[in-house]
């Protein structure tokens, strides 16, 4: 997994956070839900890298 990879993975982790919380303070379920997508999004792409990872070293 190259740094540029890990780093946009947890920038949209980060941002998911942001939109959930935001979405709790402001009562807004509709991005309460895009965030949880956004940091389920990242956490996926992290554990397919992670795989790719393992075979190769």
């Amino acid at each position: 997994m190259s740094l540029a990879d890990k780093a946009k993975n947890a920038a949209q982790d980060a941002a998911g956070k942001v939109k959930e919380k935001v979405g709790e303070a402001t009562d807004n379920k509709d991005l309460q839900a895009e965030g949880k997508k956004d940091q389920t999004a990242a956490s996926t792409k992290k554990a397919g890298e992670n795989v790719k990872d393992a075979f190769k070293g």
